[in-house]
């Protein structure tokens, strides 16, 4: 295994796994363009499956690939598997979020308690997986925004670990702290054994 192809075409998100993984000396590229995989899955870990299978597939490669969102309890676990689609934009998402949990009442800290999770699989050239991965961030949803960092529902998620909301975290905390940081910590271990045992 030298090439490992990302299971995403955003290019943010495959610079980010480029730097995670950095020191494990793989050749990291971009899924191929015009390769669009539907997610069907009704959890993070059946899409990063289906993801990762699709891509390893459609490749020959090595593929990893990611789901994460943000799950709120007060509201059964939305908006989960459905979090970038929630609505149009950040705004819209967050807006969306605080009013539904108004709507279901959930007032206290205990009620507005959630969890941001980041599932990760590895699935080898011939579209099998051979390893999965998941880190989870427990926090609470704020009645309001705060801080200027981050993205999607970084500055209503507030982590009392921190203190602070992911939009008010320095880059490397929230890289510590977060659910895509728990899962590669979780991840980086086995998949360098795997490089070892595969290797030539």
């Amino acid at each position: 295994m030298t090439t490992l192809v990302i299971a995403s075409g955003n290019a943010g998100k495959v610079r980010e796994f480029s730097k995670l993984l950095a020191d494990l000396g793989l050749h990291i590229q971009q899924q191929p363009e015009g390769l669009d995989v539907e997610e069907t899955g009704s959890t993070f870990a059946e899409n990063a499956r289906i993801k990762a299978e699709a891509v390893a597939r459609a490749t020959g490669c090595w593929a990893l690939a990611d789901d994460s969102g943000l799950s709120v309890d007060a509201l059964g676990g939305a908006p989960g598997v459905h979090s970038a689609r929630y609505a149009d934009t950040d705004t819209a998402r967050i807006e969306r979020l605080l009013q539904e949990l108004a709507t279901a009442g959930a007032a206290t800290t205990v009620a507005r308690s959630a969890q941001f999770t980041a599932a990760l699989a590895l699935a080898n050239p011939d579209g099998e997986v051979v390893l999965e991965v998941e880190g989870i961030c427990p926090g609470t949803i704020l009645k309001s925004p705060r801080g200027e960092g981050g993205f999607g529902y970084d500055p209503v998620f507030f982590v009392p670990e921190a203190g602070l909301t992911f939009a008010e975290m320095p880059h490397s905390q929230k890289a510590g702290l977060g659910h895509r940081g728990r899962a590669f910590a979780a991840l980086k271990p086995r998949l360098s054994e795997l490089l070892s045992s595969t290797a030539p």
